[in-house]
């Protein structure tokens, strides 16, 4: 009986411990943002009960501009989400649901952009930018978000389009409804997760860019909160309260939206993952 058990045991002790790796640096974040970076600093103390203090919440808004980029992360990451939908939605209806020669070609060719590393692209994309007139501009921003974005999308719908018998499609065929309307009243509810999905993917992803966003944005105005955030680390001190405050802000979004959204999110990647 021990020897049934062990194996249930070992389990838990591994769950508990991936919990625990994982969500510790975000416990230690969230206590931090309470305390001053007087106590922070201190070698051995990381909490002080009587010195909790919301002074770190107070001051971030008059710390590099954190509403400033708030606002701009905010604008970029839905602007991205809202143009990368309807792209990946008519690119996975295309793949997985017509069909035509070369479709298999198509689906390969949305996934190459994954094959050369971001960075490799900075140098000629920031050439393009510069000569097309939007470097410095959001359009930059949300222009790459969508590249990057959007092909995964596809990939993640793949799940719920192929789970939609064939029958379906034909039978509105039949009574008269054309390509467009079938997309619309019949495919669009029937992935509705799926839409939920990839907004979700495409939202976390623009919102947490960094590399794009530090080479193609120059003025301070248009910085998104990655780039922002970085103006709080200094070259001789930083002030882990108020870096601490700044994060759990920033991770604020994401997580109302993952409460929301979660659970179409894990079944979106393990229907795209099963099929």
């Amino acid at each position: 009986m021990p020897s049934l058990r062990l194996p249930g045991l070992l389990r838990g002790a591994l769950i508990v411990l991936m919990l625990a790796i994982i969500g510790l640096p975000f416990i230690w974040m969230l206590l931090s943002s309470f305390q001053p970076n007087g106590v922070l600093i201190r070698p051995g103390e990381l909490f002080r009960l009587e010195a909790v203090t919301l002074d770190n919440y107070a001051r971030l808004p008059r710390e590099a501009n954190f509403l400033l980029v708030l606002r701009n992360s905010l604008i970029v990451a839905l602007a991205s989400t809202l143009i990368s939908i309807p792209l990946a939605l008519l690119a996975a209806y295309s793949v997985y649901r017509t069909k035509y020669r070369g479709r298999q070609t198509v689906y390969l060719l949305l996934l190459v952009v994954y094959v050369f590393p971001g960075i490799l692209l900075l140098a000629p994309l920031f050439k393009l930018f510069a000569l097309s007139g939007a470097l410095n501009t959001w359009a930059s921003l949300i222009i790459m978000n969508v590249t990057f974005a959007a092909p995964f999308s596809v990939w993640l719908m793949r799940g719920f389009f192929t789970s939609i018998p064939d029958g379906i499609e034909e039978a509105a065929a039949i009574d008269g409804a054309t390509d467009m309307q079938i997309l619309r009243r019949i495919i669009v509810p029937l992935t509705l997760p799926g839409i939920v999905v990839t907004g979700t993917y495409t939202f976390v992803y623009s919102w947490t860019e960094f590399l794009f966003a530090s080479v193609f944005i120059i003025d301070d105005s248009l910085q998104t909160l990655p780039v922002g955030l970085e103006g709080l680390v200094s070259s001789y001190s930083i002030d882990w309260g108020l870096l601490s405050a700044a994060a759990v802000m920033t991770a604020l979004p994401v997580v109302i939206l993952f409460a929301f959204a979660g659970r179409y999110f894990i079944a979106g990647v393990t229907a795209g993952s099963s099929k």
